[in-house]
């Protein structure tokens, strides 16, 4: 029986070619797009597996209170934390590793290479459980020692054996090769450590961390959590883990009413519910796998309604053969199993299809995405899903018809008197409806998405990036050649300005707190993003001022300054801010003292420019790890690039010339919404041109049902434009109706997506009107084409054909 179905299906998809292809088109479009997202649905949400430990693996975080709220999300955390955790709370954890970021020149003989890397404890390969190509995960126990990824091994040493050779880090001291680990994947948080180098070298190269108090906080803390507990329990046994040590310590009484509170981030958490805005949870990846993973199943049930309604706008030329085969004894049941038959083979035909349509697609998918992502063929669990995938799309699809078709009347449609009926065409006009709903909403978001992120980009950032390069100073010769470099730079010609900063223009690399003035409110708890700069920072990055003025080598007395930006203004509550004095007390960078403010500065955009500008102070004294070197706008980055690298090879020949351009950075900052405009924008045109395949079968349909009823307006004297306009204003009526129906649902839906932006565009009429207007003419040329080619056709020869 079950071949008899088949032998059918295929006789009538044979039979009407012109169906069989929108209906197997539209539906390998959409499974083709619904593949897709899954692919990269189960991307996002397997991140860290990869880590065999990756549910007991934790990050160590800090909350407290600040303005009234409690926040949390603060990363970086004190050292003296470390010898806490490890003295009185060693119990609740298997590892405890501390860590911090490091990009290391790596030397072997006279070939030296730049790789990102971190300092970590010695717990650190157990705990991410590193697959050892050579040597052992115990190798951190060694303090000078190294463990290096794969591709960091082959970049170093070639095809020669890296194990237990030496190499030199950073040009000053000698480490072993103790392992070389496999490297981690691309959706793992630590893909780009390619080398580990043991915590206990950081402590016997930097003494001065063993003497930094609570109030600095400038490392990472990694742990993985005891087998016989819980992430609750842990949780709750640190939460004053910090608190019951500085209320004995007077001097820090100041972060005392801060309340701080230790606590866990799983690394479950880590990529979807990292997003920390002002210290609260936002979620963060989380939302666009939701989104995007909507509109996969949207544009998929998009193609199973196109199958519903070209199956049951069939239905009258169905009505005999389903009158024959109830007259001559098939069960109900039955019908309804061949209808379903119909519905697998249509679906398994698209299914196969969609592969070869990824295949095609899934590099070009992979640019977008950011990812390597590929098919998983060899997989079990990906045949098991493809198999429930089709029986659930064929379900999906063919319920309506089978269910639909099987219940005609065997005798009227024997007959010949079986007529459909006019409400029988409103089930179909719903689902058109839904389509082309769903198509404007995507339209509409994917218009709002693109001009939010354009939005944040015409943001004035208050610094010019333009032609603006990022060194980091990454050995000892840097600091000690500063003036050196910045003399022979400034001979090249190409170079403008040259200075040096505790950290790169486009990131908040510190905060603050110990700072008062008069008039400060007691109870406001004042912290400020920090940057120490060289005098001539403003100068390279072009700062604009609004009063007083900037740093400046020929008075001493600046060492003693600051200068703000407007948002610490605002924050300070203070006016004619310039002259006034400022008191600092901080134990990170040793001060306790006034400053002066010399002058104020427009915001400059150093976090996410979809927030608001953090309060921030520049200062002259501190540790500075970046150069910033402004290329003279009147010469090309081509030319002045090989010259500048030159210089720095002739004077550090020991390092090399790794650098970034400050816009580069910045448009990072909107990779992630530009993802999401890029997928949504693709998956919408998906989306219109399966409502439009629909649409377009159900025109060429309604054309042929109405032939005849053509044929004698034209012989009355009906024009041409008459009969398009007869044909296509129901169809133009339906997406006027998708409009109503989409507007308000698109505008609430993206109203809420917006208010994860504090600085964030509006919700214009126009794009809303501008998205309808597009739906109803691409209606209009979807159906003319259909509408015209029937009225124009020969009267005599419809009405003789009839």
């Amino acid at each position: 029986m079950i071949r008899n179905y088949l032998s059918i299906a295929l006789r009538n998809l044979r039979k009407n070619p012109g169906y069989s292809f929108i209906n197997i088109g539209g539906l390998a479009a959409g499974m083709t797009v619904a593949i897709l997202i899954g692919l990269w649905v189960v991307d996002e949400l397997s991140f860290n597996k990869v880590h065999e430990n990756y549910p007991r693996i934790v990050q160590i975080m800090k909350g407290g209170n600040f303005e009234g709220k409690f926040y949390t999300g603060q990363r970086h955390l004190p050292f003296p934390l470390i010898e806490e955790l490890e003295t009185n709370y060693a119990a609740n954890f298997k590892h405890i590793v501390p860590s911090q970021q490091s990009d290391n020149l790596l030397t072997l003989g006279d070939k030296t290479i730049s790789q990102s890397g971190a300092y970590m404890g010695a717990g650190a390969a157990e705990m991410l459980s590193l697959k050892m190509l050579s040597g052992t995960r115990s190798g951190l126990n060694d303090p000078h020692s190294i463990l290096m990824s794969a591709s960091a091994a082959k970049a170093l040493f070639g095809d020669a054996e890296p194990l237990n050779k030496m190499i030199q880090i950073d040009t000053e001291t000698d480490v072993k090769v103790t392992g070389v680990y496999e490297d981690l994947p691309y959706n793992s948080n630590f893909e780009s450590v390619k080398v580990i180098l043991p915590w206990s070298l950081k402590m016997i190269t930097n003494g001065w961390m063993k003497d930094q108090g609570w109030s600095n906080h400038f490392l990472f803390i990694y742990a993985e959590i005891a087998p016989n507990t819980t992430l609750e329990r842990v949780n709750e046994n640190i939460r004053e883990a910090e608190l019951k040590v500085i209320r004995k310590m007077p001097a820090m009484q100041e972060e005392v009413k801060y309340n701080p509170v230790v606590m866990l981030h799983p690394m479950a958490d880590w990529h979807l519910y990292s997003a920390f805005k002002r210290g609260t949870l936002e979620n963060g990846p989380i939302q666009a796998v939701r989104i995007i993973g909507a509109i996969g199943g949207f544009v998929l049930l998009l193609a199973c309604i196109n199958f519903m309604n070209l199956s049951t706008a069939r239905s009258e030329k169905r009505a005999k053969e389903v009158g024959i085969r109830k007259s001559i004894g098939s069960l109900r049941r039955q019908l309804i199993g061949q209808f379903f038959s119909e519905s697998f083979l249509v679906v398994g035909l698209a299914f196969f299809l969609s592969l070869a349509l990824i295949g095609l697609a899934l590099p070009w998918f992979n640019n977008i995405t950011g990812k390597a992502m590929h098919m998983p063929w060899g997989q079990t669990w990906f045949w098991v899903s493809s198999a429930l995938f089709v029986a659930i799309t064929g379900l999906l699809s063919g319920s309506y018809p089978a269910f639909y078709l099987s219940s005609f009347n065997a005798t009227a449609a024997l007959k010949g008197s079986f007529r459909i009926g006019r409400m029988a065409s409103l089930p179909r006009k719903v689902l058109v409806v839904m389509q082309f709903s769903i198509s404007i909403a995507l339209i509409i978001g994917t218009m709002i998405i693109y001009k939010q992120v354009m939005f944040a980009k015409d943001r004035p950032t208050g610094y010019d990036r333009e032609g603006l390069v990022m060194v980091q100073r990454k050995t000892d010769e840097f600091y000690s050649q500063t003036e050196v470099l910045r003399n022979e730079l400034k001979k090249t010609g190409v170079v403008k300005e040259i200075a040096t900063s505790g950290g790169r223009v486009t990131d908040v690399w510190s905060g603050n707190g110990g700072f008062t003035w008069q008039g400060k409110d007691p109870n406001l708890e004042a912290n400020f993003a920090t940057l120490s700069v060289s005098q001539t920072f403003g100068t390279t990055v072009g700062w604009q001022f609004v009063a007083g003025r900037d740093f400046s080598d020929q008075f001493a007395s600046d060492s003693s300054g600051f200068v703000l930006n407007e948002a610490a203004v605002k924050y300070m509550n203070i006016k004619d801010p310039v002259g006034q004095i400022m008191h600092w007390k901080n134990e990170a960078y040793n001060v306790d003292r006034d400053y002066r403010i010399l002058g104020v500065m427009k915001d400059m955009v150093m976090g996410s420019p979809f927030e608001l500008v953090e309060p921030t102070v520049y200062f002259l004294q501190g540790w500075h790890g970046w150069f910033s070197i402004k290329i003279d706008p009147r010469v090309s980055v081509a030319e002045a690039l090989p010259k500048i690298e030159g210089v720095f090879k002739k004077v550090i020949p020991s390092a090399p010339f790794d650098y970034t351009f400050a816009d580069q950075q910045f448009a990072l900052k909107f990779a992630a919404e530009e993802r999401v405009g890029k997928l949504a924008s693709v998956f919408a045109v998906f989306a219109i041109f399966i409502s439009c395949l629909g649409l377009f079968g159900l025109a060429s349909f309604v054309s042929e049902q109405r032939t005849k009823e053509i044929g004698i307006r034209k012989v009355v004297g009906a024009s041409v434009f008459g009969l398009w306009r007869m044909l296509s204003k129901d169809f133009v009526m339906l997406t006027i109706i998708s409009c109503v129906v989409a507007v308000p649902i698109a505008y609430f839906a993206l109203q809420n997506w917006l208010q994860h932006y504090t600085y964030r565009t509006d919700l214009s009429w126009w794009t809303f009107a501008l998205a309808s207007a597009g739906a109803v003419v691409i209606t209009l040329l979807t159906v003319s084409y259909q509408s015209i080619k029937a009225a124009r056709m020969n009267p005599v020869k419809s009405l003789k054909s009839e």
